[in-house]
């Protein structure tokens, strides 16, 4: 997240220079390495040794062979919580899940890419340094939590770390430029830990993901039937899940409902099979918000179907429109047999067809399919630390310009102290949803825009005046176009 004050505009290539630097990037994420993660120089590396080799020197020649054993120590965690392993005197790269900074085990290279090689854990010599007990009963085969038994503190510093070396590595901002602590601000923990989602999406499926302990059972039918999350590295593949730990306790009351009920035979429900692409039930999706008036959760329950057929559905609404906390339950209609939650036909099954939450003040209405910060109570924190940076004065004079707006939280959420809110977003529903927002909450001065910032020109900044403030959530776009957008609001 960027928030550019206009001077920083004006002055672009003067008192930021190293702003020069980011057209450097680009050419990166079109190499062989993976731009989102930092490797050792391992050019020198050959193939013809199937044994570790180990001297005193750190530029001895190593390149693992596959299924080649080897000693490991984990020193960091990369993008997606890889340990980042280095073979003993040589500096050779290695990633594997589940190795923990701190963790000496035994691995066998599964993959070699290049510049360095994944391996799977085969045994623990030593744990990691922050070892936690992980709370959840999944964490172990779950990809969502994969860094549960370390330590949050532990967390916090990986992550940090991962973000500076990639505005170094890959910004190519100099950590001994002076503006450099201006950019790279302290990590900012957050206060909950768990329950703290207010979206979970699950997948129904025909074919349950099974450890490897449990592989000789052999399961058919509606034994085979799960619904939960997907395993990682399957698409087709479920873990069966009863419960998770990141949703609101009424939303696991949902799960455990629908888990009771939904393989009943008298029901006649069946799962979609991404194989033969037949089957009715795809996707679980649910959603907390919060009740305005008493302050108490509200939830939205959104079954995701490959056809229409409200009967079948009739006997789980039933049930679950029995939970007190329950005021919506959605009908998303996918034909396609893409594994999208986002249906091209929606019906309302009960109750209303959105839920509030607030932000900041400000009250905002979630549809099913409508984006909502997943961490409501840290996006408070965030959009706060938005405004302090913004700066903005407070007397109505300022334009702020919110690019990749969304459903416009964050403009509305500054639209009190500017002139006027200018947003742009490429999905026509957020911002169908922020034009509503800014009517539920009376703002009148916000204009939200439909347009692909991808596919900018030179009239792009004759929609709007010229901005005092730029926000920008900097999505994985190429780096020029950012550049070009900051060079035609200098221009503007």
């Amino acid at each position: 997240m960027a928030t550019i004050p206009s001077h920083a505009l004006r002055h672009l290539t003067l008192t930021r220079p190293w702003l020069r630097k980011i057209s450097c990037t680009t050419s990166l994420a079109f190499s062989s390495q993976d731009p989102l993660l930092t490797y050792p120089d391992n050019s020198n590396n050959n193939d013809t040794d199937h044994t570790k080799k180990t001297t005193n020197s750190k530029s001895q020649a190593f390149f693992p062979k596959k299924n080649q054993v080897l000693e490991l120590e984990c020193e960091s965690l990369a993008f997606k919580g890889k340990g980042v392993c280095k073979v003993a005197d040589s500096g050779f790269v290695l990633l594997c899940d589940n190795a923990l900074p701190g963790e000496r085990f035994i691995g066998r290279v599964s993959r070699k890419k290049g510049s360095y090689a994944e391996v799977t854990k085969l045994k623990t010599l030593s744990p990691h340094r922050d070892l936690v007990d992980a709370p959840c009963a999944y964490a172990s085969y779950c990809g969502g939590c994969k860094t549960q038994n370390l330590s949050y503190e532990a967390q916090l510093r990986a992550k940090e770390q991962q973000v500076r070396e990639l505005v170094i590595h890959v910004g190519k901002f100099s950590d001994k430029n002076p503006d450099f602590e201006c950019i790279m601000k302290p990590i900012v923990p957050c206060d909950v830990q768990f329950h703290y989602r207010n979206k979970m999406e699950f997948s129904f499926g025909t074919q349950k993901w099974l450890p490897k302990e449990l592989l000789h059972e052999k399961l058919d039918g509606i034994d085979n039937y799960a619904l939960g999350l997907h395993a990682p590295g399957y698409f087709d593949k479920i873990l069966n899940v009863d419960k998770c730990l990141l949703q609101s306790e009424p939303a696991n009351k949902i799960l455990a409902t629908v888990q009771d009920n939904w393989k009943d035979p008298e029901l006649g429900l069946s799962p979609y099979n991404v194989h033969s692409h037949t089957g009715f039930l795809k996707h679980l999706v649910l959603r907390t918000g919060r009740d305005m008036k008493t302050d108490l959760p509200e939830l939205m329950v959104n079954f995701v179907t490959s056809s229409y057929k409200p009967e079948m559905l009739k006997p789980l609404v039933e049930k679950i429109s029995a939970i007190p906390e329950v005021v919506s339950i959605m009908n998303n209609v996918n034909t396609s047999v893409g594994n999208t939650s986002v249906g091209e036909e929606e019906y309302t099954l009960y109750g209303k067809s959105t839920i509030t939450e607030s932000l900041r003040g400000l009250t905002f209405q979630i549809s099913a399919n409508s984006f909502f910060q997943t961490n409501t109570h840290q996006a408070e924190v965030l959009y706060k630390l938005i405004e302090d940076c913004a700066g903005l004065r407070g007397d109505a004079s300022e334009i702020v310009l919110d690019l990749f707006c969304g459903t416009g939280t964050i403009g509305l959420t500054l639209a009190k102290k500017a002139k006027h809110v200018y947003g742009y977003e490429v999905v026509a529903q957020a911002v169908a949803d922020a034009h509503r927002n800014a009517k539920l909450n009376g703002i009148s001065n916000t204009t939200f825009l439909q347009g692909d910032l991808n596919k900018i020109d030179e009239n792009f900044g004759k929609h709007f005046p010229k901005p005092d403030i730029v926000i920008s959530g900097y999505p994985p776009i190429k780096n020029l176009v950012y550049v070009a957008l900051l060079a035609i609001l200098n221009s503007v």
